[in-house]
């Protein structure tokens, strides 16, 4: 790989609309501060991945509920004064130009944002998501981009036909150069429109496994020049739907194929998934990489305690109390999480606590009929996702034992793709089960 230099390299990651998909989890938070594997947030992977990459100007843009988020970023990202680098959260605010404060696609957002990148060190503008699980050296993606001599490069996957419905699919030439682009194909007429062959794909270096097509990762590097010209002279709003399809007629698109692993975290069904696959032995994104590993908030916090508990194939963070003859299985256990004796935890995600109770505020709490932070004892949890700050009471059982698949009779508990989700800050009393009344 040629010495490239990675300071004219500029990071935009957008943070994404709603997340109505992801909902409830993103009822208080923007979807990149989601926590994730027991210990980090979303946005932490991206960032990660650029500062691997040599990668230090990174802007992060959101509009939803960016308060933690901006926290977070604040609290983990700081850099020496004389390195000129630094994370920074851009929300969306009126200007003198644009009196709609809110971003109205991906594309919007980044024209909105495009005094930030008005630096003459800046060649290349490197947009990413900021709710993807994935590892990437973003110095290979810079290198396909100037030997290609593209305007535009974007992150490709090779993905089987039942996948391409729910991706952006594009079309390439021999040299890799983008000739057609289709957003979400849904009929097998649109997908052979756009489909490559599992032999062209061999040709790559890339085994095909019978996949045929070549999904967007929502990954791009444009030369700065072209994303100025492209955004001010259109009213374009999404990069997918109208700016690729656009660019492709005029400019040189080119791919840079991926073939490593890569999830859109955008359901509740992905997200836990995703985090359930960390606990396996060989979890296919490795968490223990010591030459790549995810950075995120430093934190002071006390060795778990684990005091005759029987755990199996979980990750459990540090500060966590884990009483006796309780059993976890298949499930991550996040920061300053409490569990009491004879507790099960099965195929769950528990996100643990902001704070730790003392002794006095556990007593008060108490005496207000409210469970402390955590799990009561003898409490059974299956299937489920716990938020932040829950108050558990003894004896609950938090399992879909009806077999709902999305329901929101039973709040603070909801059920979405069959996964119950207990809120933040949610209090489950005694006894507690999902029952109809």
């Amino acid at each position: 790989m040629a010495n490239l230099d990675m300071k004219s390299v500029t990071s935009l990651i957008l943070g994404g609309g709603r997340g109505t998909r992801l909902y409830p989890l993103t009822k208080i938070r923007a979807k990149p501060a989601v926590p994730l594997a027991s210990k980090y947030r979303l946005i932490d992977i991206p960032i990660s991945n650029c500062l691997h990459s040599g990668i230090n100007k990174i802007y992060v843009v959101t509009q939803f509920l960016s308060v933690s988020l901006h926290q977070h970023i604040r609290q983990t990202y700081r850099f020496d004064n004389f390195d000129g680098g630094f994370v920074e959260l851009l929300a969306a605010q009126q200007t003198m130009e644009s009196e709609t404060a809110w971003f109205e696609g991906t594309a919007d957002a980044v024209r909105k944002n495009l005094i930030y990148f008005d630096d003459h060190n800046c060649k290349y503008v490197l947009i990413l998501s900021g709710d993807q699980l994935y590892r990437m050296d973003y110095r290979k993606m810079l290198q396909t981009h100037i030997d290609s001599k593209a305007d535009v490069t974007i992150a490709s996957i090779p993905v089987s036909r039942s996948a391409a419905h729910a991706l952006g699919i594009m079309r390439c030439d021999d040299s890799g150069r983008v000739v057609g682009f289709l957003e979400k194909p849904k009929t097998k007429e649109e997908i052979d429109m756009v489909a490559m062959t599992p032999e062209w794909i061999d040709a790559q270096g890339i085994p095909s496994k019978g996949r045929d097509c070549l999904a967007s990762m929502g990954l791009y590097i444009f030369n700065k020049e072209l994303l100025f010209d492209v955004l001010n002279k259109t009213n374009y709003s999404d990069f997918g739907k109208e700016v690729f399809p656009a660019a492709i007629r005029s400019r040189k698109v080119q791919i840079h194929l991926f073939d490593d692993y890569w999830e859109d975290i955008g359901t509740i069904k992905a997200f836990y998934e995703a985090n359930l696959s960390l606990t396996k032995p060989n979890p296919p994104f490795d968490l223990f990489s010591a030459d790549n590993p995810v950075y995120t908030r430093p934190r002071f916090l006390p060795p778990t305690v684990i005091d005759g508990a029987t755990i199996n194939a979980s990750l459990v963070a540090d500060g966590c109390r884990i009483g006796k003859g309780s059993i976890i299985e298949n499930s991550v256990i996040g920061l300053r999480c409490v569990i009491g004796e004879g507790v099960t935890i099965k195929n769950t995600i528990i996100m643990g606590g902001d704070y730790m109770e003392t002794p006095d505020e556990v007593q008060r709490k108490a005496k207000e009929g409210l469970p402390c932070v955590g799990i009561g004892a003898g409490s059974w949890i299956e299937g489920a996702i716990l938020d932040k700050n829950a108050r558990i009471g003894r004896h609950v059982q938090v399992v879909n034992n009806l077999g709902l698949t999305d329901s929101d009779d039973f709040a603070p508990c909801h059920v979405r793709d069959g996964i119950s989700i207990v809120t933040k800050d949610a209090v489950l009393p005694d006894g507690w089960t999902m029952r109809r009344k």
